[in-house]
């Protein structure tokens, strides 16, 4: 496949061996049977690696469809407000509050306006982007939307944790606990620890729509889940 053919289409269930050894994709399966390919990025030490999805490249069926299983997943909780995390996950939390039946959502941003405030933020990190250091802002005139609602914490990817760990300290500082967690995918499950170690159980709140784990090469130099 070319890098660009990645994400572009969802796949009907079975279309693809879920099962054994993987070369230049992996295979995620939707709730429903669906597939989609995800190319497959190699871990520094060169004998893992991980499937890898960025959202804001996906077609619009993709993301639709990511949107509507993960909708699914959470409406259960009542939600009456989505947060989304910057930046991939604002992609994914426009679509799934409009899929909701809302009516807006409300972005968190790594932007600083001239009339934010400075205690109404925190640092933020990213495994993506792990030598950028910068902080996460929520707006102050969006803090009605938020305070003393039912609120849904959307993400893109969950992997390491940490940017999840940055949206929960930031709106616990507003006097907000989200009621779940949302991504479309979980990666590995390497962010558990991370954001249990906050205080609160957070990991039981959080849903994905598919998960994918860390890979290891094999003596052929392809790819297969370990264990």
């Amino acid at each position: 496949m070319q890098p660009h053919d990645f994400w572009q289409e969802v796949h009907p269930p079975q279309s693809f061996c879920t099962t054994g050894e993987f070369g230049d994709f992996y295979v995620a399966e939707l709730p429903d049977g669906r597939q989609l390919r995800l190319p497959i990025r190699v871990l520094a030490d060169g004998d893992q690696a991980l499937a890898s999805l960025i959202i804001n490249q996906a077609s619009f069926s993709v993301q639709e469809a990511l949107a509507e299983a993960l909708a699914a997943r959470i409406a259960a909780y009542d939600v009456d407000v989505v947060a989304g995390l910057p930046t991939l996950g604002l992609t994914l939390a426009s679509v799934v509050a409009r899929v909701l039946g809302h009516q807006r959502y409300v972005p968190l941003g790594t932007s600083r306006k001239f009339w934010y405030r400075e205690d109404l933020s925190v640092s933020l990190s990213s495994i993506t982007t792990p030598n950028q250091e910068k902080r996460l802002y929520v707006d102050p005139r969006m803090l009605p939307l938020l305070q003393g609602k039912r609120v849904a914490l959307i993400d893109d990817v969950i992997s390491s944790g940490a940017s999840i760990v940055s949206g929960l300290e930031l709106l616990t500082a507003c006097g907000i606990e989200p009621v779940v967690i949302g991504a479309a995918m979980l990666q590995s499950e390497r962010w558990r620890q991370r954001v249990d170690a906050t205080g609160k159980p957070w990991s039981e709140r959080i849903v994905g729509v598919f998960s994918t784990p860390i890979l290891e090469r094999g003596e052929n130099g392809r790819w297969h889940r370990p264990g």
